[in-house]
């Protein structure tokens, strides 16, 4: 009792000085327990070329760009675009190096007949049903657009869901139907590819060019519905339907002499792009194989990529590593490049077999891990996130968002929440930039994959041979420290640390500069970014 007197009874200066000791000596002892991770980095070992991350704004962001007073919206946009550095060290925003745009089928114009029962999730649609076009639609969306390109976001993404009602077989942007096949009449391709083109053109003439035109998404889904319970827009195509509908696109596009090129075809699980069972599977072998009859290889505006998105292939971690796999197999073997171009952990994967509501730095850290899988197993050259914002819970299972909303009932205004989501894809994004070449490392604890997927994960990216990023995901509950070792590359000296973890502030948070002899410390359930100058 006595020496518990004395310790409280020490002067202030003391006792701060005690507090040091009785809590971060033992962390360090922890971290100590566990043996140094070596990760070895080589620059001439290299993986594939990055060609941007970013994420979309569908649906939410008519309200907010039209409505939501301008301090809220352009907060919102710098979380999302800024590369700045505040005047404390920390950053602004994340830097995203895409932005998704949703090109609208005129659904919000038909109301409530729409049925779509979700009037946030009815788009306008540029064209009239005479055939004009009215450039006033999409006030919102084009809001954030223009403050995309005013923070230099580098790549400009036009999606469709559904062609526009006037075009579609039952006036509507979504079956109603379950025949998976496309909602577009089938006199309308031309007409379909016209309208992309002439959007494209006029963004042209605005100072935003879209860098790629994406006029199909999720074609395996049926998107059918009875009225008044659709929950958005959409349409199945058939592999068949979609060559069509590309060829249709290529041929404008050219006829416009424009120069975007097409994204496709964003199927709706990462499987479908090699395998499945439906008349909208195998895509790589149907779109890229020589002699295949939908094959793309003569069209002027389709590059040798594939889009996918990894909805439903993270439930367990041998699904993670295995369809990613196989996707990668395939693409090399076709010569193709894949991004992919939409995540959200739709499904419950996420739980990881936990029971109840996750944390928002359980939700962070798994996406971290869907992205570190799809970039180091799949091999993808983009990263996209659906969604950048929605109305939810801002606390737990932040499993849809970056940012939790709050809106008002009409939706002209709102609060808004940073989830640590945010900062999960910036250790990213804000980082790993366009250009920059993914390395493969390896490590000295001999832990297979599976293994991998529930301790500490690595990824690096590299210009040249002094400029390298690794991206560092500790899954396990321990301190842990790992350390460097860099092959063929000249200048680097010094690292600092970019972490994001549960404790309050660790958002992007900037560490001193190191040596680099000096072991980078991992805190428990967090993302570090090392950055090496």
């Amino acid at each position: 009792m006595s020496l518990i007197y004395e310790i409280v009874s020490v002067k202030v200066n003391q006792y701060k000085l005690l507090i040091v000791v009785l809590f971060f000596v033992p962390m360090v002892l922890r971290a100590q327990e566990q043996p140094v991770l070596t990760i070895t980095i080589d620059a001439k070992n290299t993986a594939q070329t990055i060609d941007n991350i970013g994420a979309s704004g569908c649906w939410f962001s008519e309200g907010i760009g039209k409505y939501w007073p301008l301090a809220k919206r352009e907060r919102m946009a710098e979380l999302l675009f800024s590369k700045e550095v505040a005047a404390n060290g920390t950053l602004k925003g994340i830097g995203l190096s895409a932005w998704r745009f949703n090109i609208g089928a005129g659904t919000a114009e038909q109301g409530d007949s729409s049925g779509i029962r979700d009037f946030r999730k009815r788009v306008e649609c540029f064209i009239n049903p005479d055939g004009t076009y009215n450039w006033d639609k999409q006030v919102g969306y084009q809001w954030f657009l223009r403050k995309a390109k005013d923070y230099h976001v580098e790549n400009l993404i036009a999606f469709v869901n559904s062609p526009p009602v006037q075009f579609t077989q039952n006036g509507l942007g979504y079956k109603t139907v379950k025949d998976h096949k496309a909602n577009l009449k089938p006199d309308k391709y031309n007409a379909y590819a016209d309208f992309l083109s002439e959007i494209v053109k006029h963004f042209d003439q605005q100072k935003l060019h879209f860098n790629y035109l994406s006029p199909v998404n999720e074609p395996q889904w049926d998107w059918a519905n009875k009225p008044g319970q659709a929950s958005q827009e959409g349409s199945p195509w058939s592999n068949e339907e979609i060559h069509h509908a590309i060829t249709a696109v290529d041929a404008s596009l050219t006829k416009n002499k424009l120069t975007t090129k097409i994204l496709t075809p964003e199927a709706g699980q990462l499987n479908y792009l090699y395998g499945g069972q439906s008349n909208a599977a195998n895509q790589i072998q149907d779109f890229f194989a020589s002699g295949s009859a939908y094959n793309f290889n003569n069209l002027k505006h389709v590059p040798k990529l594939v889009a996918g998105h990894s909805y439903f292939t993270d439930n367990g971690d041998n699904t993670l590593i295995n369809v990613r796999k196989h996707l990668a197999d395939t693409a090399a073997k076709y010569g193709v490049t894949f991004w992919q171009s939409e995540y959200s952990m739709l499904a419950d994967g996420y739980k990881e077999g936990n029971k109840g509501r996750r944390s928002q730095m359980d939700c962070a850290l798994f996406l971290a891990k869907v992205i570190n899988h799809d970039l180091t197993i799949a091999n993808a050259a983009a990263w996209q996130l659906w969604n950048a914002w929605e109305p939810g819970n801002a606390e737990f299972d932040t499993r849809y968002y970056l940012l939790a909303l709050k809106p008002n009932p009409d939706y002209k205004d709102g609060e808004f929440t940073i989830t640590k989501n945010l900062w999960a894809l910036g250790n990213y994004s804000r980082f790993v930039r366009p250009g920059m070449i993914r390395l493969i490392t390896t490590r000295n604890d001999g832990l297979a994959p599976l293994q991998v997927a529930q301790d500490v994960m690595v990824s690096a990216f590299a210009w040249g041979e002094d400029k390298l990023v690794m991206v560092v995901i500790n899954y396990t509950e321990q301190t842990r420290l790992i350390s460097p070792d860099l092959k063929n590359f000249k200048l680097i000296k010094t690292y600092r640390t970019y972490t994001t973890s549960a404790n309050v502030g660790d958002d992007l948070k900037p560490s001193a500069a190191q040596t680099i002899t000096v072991p980078i410390n991992l805190q428990p359930r967090s993302i570090t970014t090392v950055v090496f100058n």
